[in-house]
């Protein structure tokens, strides 16, 4: 049978002028690099330089008679050459395909071996964010008989849930067979057998009743075992968890999953893990869905490129819809060295690869054939998203189509201009009177700019002709047309792919009055490296411009910062959907009291769910109270404030202005002028430092990761906005440190240091197990908040990747 095993194990990186270091792979290679003000990418990748990078393994090769060694990438960033033994044995220039290196012609089995894998990343920028470099998705090795199933060949698909389940279940082999063969085919939930059948090489109808059906609201698996059989020898064996379900679209009933309207409550995600920089984990990529799904979201969009394995399945597990997309440029470039120019040549790969990978998944249930594509309004344009539109429905009928369309840059294209800068080396912005005034009325104004212009004849014009090339339109900034195009495309099913996170009030009541809208994505639900700036509120003498200069890091746009900590955007859209029990109170920064800002269109606050800000006494502070109630009523230290409008009525957030005082500050939710709830923040008392592990313990081969808060904290918990301290962390036992970092959006501390400054109080630590079992301690010692210990556990990995592919 097919043996997959991991293979991220015992490499060294070696780099020019720099002494070699053993890593383990997933590994990004990009996040080590030393930030500077005259990196040729600039602000899209936060600073960050690219470079040259040779990954090297040893290993004794052991192969089992008749079998075939071959090695599988998830995703390698930069221009990549394999060689084997000083042989070259495979090659690929597409960041986001996965892609497998047959070794045989190269091999020495049963002595040492190595492989090299040279990657190079140097010209910068080739993207628009922050991408990483060098092998940052797990990579396995493959030992494979003559006969076996294709890599990704088994497909699982849901016909029908009526009644009972009917399936497909697909099978595509690789080698000779006789006709004997045959596949064994069940689903299970643990003990209980849904399912079994004897079919046939090919295609087999099997039926599954009483079978439970998979949604975001009920996450349920079973296990597929799929045996290929002949003259009773099990040759290969394929296992996976699948869910049951069928997905419709149509403008009279909206998204339907199972026969039930489903409305997206969406967020747009970069495939950065902040402090680990672009590395995948599997533990990183379940965290960012459970934080987002216990934030209110019910779906993610893959910005702008395929998500990871690992992503996909905690989408599975947890219960999260996805719109997986293929990429962020065709034919017209974006930055200067993006693959614009190989497109034609790349992308029929590239779509199998993003097909073949995800078909399986239950929460995968649309693909977006690119992002923001302005050629989309001309006629190469559209014939090209035709084509590619054709091309996935080919490969995979059971999921619609769409493609996120920015009216304004069609609107663009069609009169010959474009937004995005190609200069080698991304500008540097000089500020001057004139420019920074500009810069902020832009800064402020460009989400109405943008609603204006895709409202006007020319938007409708540029864009018309390319929507009937897919299943869904997608919007991005461009809600201001869902009710004109309702009328005047009666039958276009409509989503918002991309939308300022501030513009939430007024684009859900719109998702819930037009069935042919199905929902809305926010950007960005979770913050990234990348775009520097582009929703950082500036203070004083601070850049206003959209993009942000030196130390600038984070974009500053995510609901959620990149450490996992929710901020006011979110408050915002929980309080639109429904979601909050309790009305939420936020507090715009004390330390920038007083001080003139310039706000960002990208996010509509940068309040902060705390009243612990100690020196701030009597300054001003502005409240925000996020709530779908009627009125609240705003207490601080016992004495009301009086009630104000709130819910609908107020936008679904009330403010207020009074002098700051320490203690406690209460908000009463009031419908039909009863109480229904109160929620209430509290100032810190005295502060120490504090550590919480979000899990006890870490597996120990080096493939998982463990996380653990940094707090400045008092006795009762309650984090302290304004007394920051630099913090060093020590691990004693089988364990690393592979990231350190706050949510500071400007910062000139690196994530792979073992010191790094909390910011509002927080930072979060990333351990790795180092491939013994054992007792991990974790010491952290502040400047001025003592020190303190937690202990994990590093267990023996009991999981195993052996034939499930």
């Amino acid at each position: 049978m097919k043996i997959i095993q991991p293979f991220g194990q015992n490499w060294t990186l070696r780099r020019e002028g720099v002494d070699d270091i053993a890593v383990v792979i997933p590994h990004d290679a990009m996040i080590s690099e030393t930030r500077s003000a005259d990196a040729a990418g600039g602000y899209h990748s936060s600073y960050f330089p690219g470079g040259r990078y040779l990954y090297e393994k040893r290993w004794v090769a052991e192969v089992e008679p008749g079998h075939t060694l071959s090695v599988h990438f998830e995703g390698v960033y930069g221009a990549t050459e394999v060689s084997l033994n000083g042989q070259l044995v495979g090659e690929s220039v597409s960041p986001y395909r996965e892609f497998s290196v047959p070794l045989t012609s190269a091999l020495r089995p049963g002595e040492e071996n190595l492989l090299e894998v040279r990657v190079d990343n140097t010209l910068t920028p080739n993207s628009r964010w922050y991408t990483g470099s060098g092998v940052y998705r797990p990579v396995s090795l493959i030992s494979a008989p003559e006969t076996r199933f294709a890599f990704d060949g088994v497909r699982i698909r849901t016909l029908s849930t009526q009644d009972r389940a009917r399936l497909c279940v697909e099978v595509d082999v690789d080698g000779p067979l006789s006709d004997a063969a045959s596949v064994r085919i069940s689903l299970r939930d643990g003990d209980s057998v849904l399912l079994e059948h004897v079919g046939v090489i090919g295609s087999n109808i099997v039926e599954a009743p009483g079978a439970r059906l998979w949604s975001a609201e009920d996450p349920f698996l079973y296990t597929a075992e799929i045996e290929l059989v002949e003259d009773g020898r099990i040759l290969d064996r394929f296992t996976q968890r699948v869910g049951i379900r069928t997905v419709e679209v149509d403008a009279t009933h909206g998204l339907r999953i199972n026969g039930q309207t489903v409305l997206l409550r969406g967020a747009c995600v970069h495939h950065d893990n902040g402090p680990l920089g672009a590395a995948t984990f599997r533990a990183a990529e379940f965290r960012r869905i459970r934080i987002l799904k216990e934030n209110g979201f019910n779906a993610i969009r893959s910005s702008h490129n395929p998500l990871s394995r690992d992503m996909t399945d905690a989408c599975d597990e947890l219960g999260m819809y996805v719109m997986d997309e293929l990429s962020d440029v065709w034919f017209a470039p974006k930055t200067a060295h993006d693959l614009s120019a190989r497109f034609e040549d790349l992308w029929p790969d590239d779509a199998r690869s993003l097909v073949a990978k995800v078909r399986n998944h239950p929460s995968v249930i649309m693909y977006s054939i690119g992002n923001e594509i302005a050629e989309s309004g001309t006629t190469a344009g559209i014939d090209a998203a035709r084509r590619i539109s054709s091309f996935v429905r080919e490969l995979d009928t059971d999921r619609p189509t769409t493609l996120a369309v920015n009216f304004l840059l069609n609107v663009m294209a069609s009169q010959g201009k474009s937004v995005f800068s190609t200069e080698k080396k991304a500008p540097v912005r000089k500020s001057s009177a004139a420019t920074s005034t500009m810069a902020n009325v832009i800064s402020n104004r460009i989400g109405r700019i943008t609603q204006f212009i895709s409202g006007l004849p020319i938007a409708d014009k540029s864009t018309r002709d390319v929507f009937p090339a897919v299943d869904v339109a997608g919007y991005n900034y461009a809600w201001s047309r869902y009710k004109k195009d309702a009328r005047n495309y009666p039958s276009r099913v409509v989503v918002g792919s991309e939308s300022m996170s501030g513009d939430i009030v007024s684009i859900w009541p719109l998702v819930k009055e037009l069935p042919n809208v199905i929902g809305d994505f926010m950007w960005t639900g979770w913050d990234y490296l990348g775009e520097a700036g582009i929703g950082t509120w500036a203070y004083g003498s601070e850049s206003g411009s959209i993009t942000k200069p030196f130390p600038q890091l984070t974009a500053g746009c995510g609901a959620i910062d990149i450490t996992g900590v929710p901020g006011a955007p979110m408050l915002l859209a929980r309080a639109v959907w429904g979601e909050l029990d309790a009305p939420a109170i936020a507090v715009r920064p004390m330390d920038r009291s007083g001080q003139k800002v310039r706000r960002m269109a990208w996010r509509p606050s940068d309040a902060v769910a705390s009243w612990a800000w100690r020196g701030s006494e009597g300054k001003r502070a502005e409240i925000e109270v996020y709530s779908s109630d009627d009125e609240v009523e705003l207490l601080i230290n016992g004495r009301s404030l009086g009630r104000r409008r709130a819910g609908v009525r107020a936008g679904f957030v009330t403010r207020f202005r009074v002098p700051y005082e320490a203690g406690e500050i209460t908000a009463v939710g009031y419908c039909g002028n009863i109480e229904t709830s109160r929620s209430t923040l509290k100032s810190a008392s005295d502060t120490s430092l504090a550590l919480v592990a979000e899990s006890s313990w870490v597996e120990s081969d080096g493939s998982d990761v463990a996380f653990v808060n940094v707090e400045i904290r008092d006795h009762n918990g309650v984090i302290e906005m304004l007394d920051d301290d630099n913090v060093a962390i020590e691990i004693v036992g089988p364990a690393e440190l592979v990231g350190f970092a706050s949510a500071a959006p400007s910062s000139t501390e690196s994530f792979t240091d073992d010191e790094h400054t909390t910011w509002r109080g927080r930072a979060l630590a990333v351990i790795r197990g180092t491939g013994a079992p054992g007792t991990i301690v974790l010491t952290a010692t502040s400047t001025r908040h003592g020190t303190v210990s937690l202990q994990l556990q590093a267990t023996a990995t009991a999981t195993s990747l052996a034939s499930v592919r």
